[in-house]
């Protein structure tokens, strides 16, 4: 535990939907959810406005629609999140070197390990500064908490929502943490509560008052221990500004069940490809292939296949992914897939050119023995595959994702702006192009918009930018009208020359102090 209060942590306020409010000036102000918009969606983020309706996050959106019918409903853009969240980090390692990223929106700072804070004064001065960094680079809002610890900060920033700082003199945690519910501290979940309630235990303070030996009786030696440091307000984690990814992967949720068994192949593969694409993204290859099944009575089955070293080539992995499937029952339906990548390595390209030239062999050696044999090369892997790829030169068409209820509501779900090849999804070729509610799009005449819906052969845009005075036009369209495109996020702040943008220039200079705008 420090002396003084010199671990911040930064929560940005509902920051999937402030920024969607940020990006629609017809949004500001009005109650905004965003998440998956099928029948199996969930609420990823709500906005101040929608959480009056009682709406938060990961409740089924059919629920969320039922409490704030006249909220406006949309599909999260990841890519536009990720921008922000990197002009976010980048102030954060302005403070300091040690930042430990918890999400997209949330990361702790060691303040002393920067020579940004010494003492409380100090570090209440950094917290301001940063927030008004991120209102100025964002226009966004974050809320700050200071503290001697980790979890205490954690505490102090809860506090502070919305768009607010509290600071935690150090010597003062278990006054403040006493009266709080046992859910307040790290890894007490709904079952720990429960147990806990059980036993007559529901503050903070009758934790303490235990003592260590009941809290491990109760819970076993780790927990238990840990338990009662915390409940004592001891919490000395360091800020750890690296952490290893164990594993890379992407899962769907379907709206309606897949019973056809050649749809969960295409499926399965799609999602192999996208998985190789993170995984590819990250810099890193692996060697042991993930499939999860979610059936249509909720029993989930993982299957795995341990590779011969690690790879990040799309064919190893899809074809691993196809052959896990095949010892899968999939009778009755299946509701979720997803495919993964674990035990991580370091990206090599003697790992890429070690793998092709396997694969080449194995090639050779199947059409000598199908040319030795009379018969057709391909193989049992080789059909769909093949199929698929020649597929994949068909036009591709903005689409809502397969199932239009994974958005939010899987860990690998994709952008609001996510495009699909018809034909690659066993759809007709020639369908008519599906617009996403709250998708990025452009019209040779009329500029930048967002789709506020679509359907019947329709699509509704709303014509704004970020930086727009007043709430744009609306004007609807033919859902295959030549002249409107899908598009890019734009800034949410005017005058940033790249995007996403680094701090302005006035700020860099300076270390980041003053009220310059960019």
């Amino acid at each position: 535990m420090r002396s003084a209060p010199t671990i911040l942590h930064l929560d940005m306020d509902a920051f999937f939907a402030a920024a969607e409010q940020a990006a629609k000036p017809s949004l500001r102000g009005k109650p905004v959810v965003v998440g998956g918009l099928g029948p199996r969606g969930v609420v990823a983020t709500a906005s101040y406005e929608a959480r009056r309706f009682g709406v938060h996050s990961a409740m089924p959106m059919a629920q969320a629609r039922r409490l704030a019918p006249n909220a406006a409903y949309l599909v999260p853009r990841f890519s536009l999140y990720r921008a922000v969240s990197e002009q976010v980090m980048e102030l954060l390692r302005r403070l300091s070197p040690l930042v430990e990223p918890l999400s997209l929106d949330e990361a702790f700072v060691d303040l002393e390990a920067g020579g940004s804070a010494r003492d409380a004064a100090t570090a209440r001065e950094a917290g301001e500064r940063l927030r008004a960094d991120i209102r100025a680079v964002t226009g966004l809002t974050g809320s700050v908490g200071l503290a001697g610890s980790k979890m205490i900060a954690k505490i102090a920033s809860e506090e502070a929502k919305p768009d607010g700082l509290v600071l935690i003199e150090p010597g003062t945690e278990r006054e403040l943490l006493g009266p709080k519910s046992v859910r307040i501290l790290p890894g007490v979940g709904p079952a720990t509560g429960e147990h806990l309630r059980r036993a007559g235990m529901t503050t903070v303070a009758d934790l303490a008052g235990a003592g260590e030996d009941e809290l491990v009786r109760l819970l076993g030696k780790a927990h238990g221990e840990s338990l009662y440091r915390m409940a004592r307000g001891y919490d000395d984690r360091p800020v750890v500004a690296e952490r290893d990814a164990k594993s890379v992967s992407v899962e769907d949720t379907f709206d309606v069940d897949l019973h056809d068994r050649l749809r969960v192949r295409i499926e399965v593969e799609r999602l192999a490809e996208r998985c190789v694409q993170r995984l590819r993204g990250a810099g890193r290859s692996g060697r042991t292939v993930v499939l999860k099944v979610r059936r249509y009575d909720f029993s989930t089955l993982t299957r795995s296949e341990t590779l011969r070293g690690p790879t990040d080539d799309p064919v190893v992995v899809r074809e691993a992914a196809a052959r896990l499937l095949e010892a899968v029952d999939t009778t009755g339906g299946v509701r979720l897939l997803g495919v993964g990548v674990t035990g991580l390595a370091d990206y090599t390209q003697e790992d890429l050119f070690a793998q092709a030239a396997a694969e080449r062999a194995a090639a050779a050696a199947e059409a000598e023995a199908a040319e030795a044999s009379g018969a057709e090369p391909g193989g049992a892997h080789g059909g769909d595959g093949a199929e698929e790829r020649s597929r994949g030169g068909a036009a591709v068409v903005p689409a809502v994702p397969a199932g239009g209820g994974t958005g939010a509501g899987g860990a690998g779900a994709p952008d609001g702006q996510a495009v699909a090849a018809a034909a690659g999804r066993g759809e007709p070729e020639g369908e008519e192009r599906r617009w996403a509610a709250g998708q990025d799009v452009r019209h040779a005449e009329y500029g930048a918009g967002w789709v506020q819906g679509s359907g019947l052969g329709r699509v509704t845009v709303r014509f704004e930018e970020p930086w727009s005075a007043a709430p744009g036009r609306v004007r609807t369209f033919r859902a295959d009208d030549p002249e409107l495109e899908p598009s890019d996020p734009l800034p949410l702040v005017a005058g940033q020359s790249s995007w996403p943008a680094s701090l302005p220039k006035s700020r860099s200079e300076d270390g980041g102090g003053g009220s310059a705008r960019p």
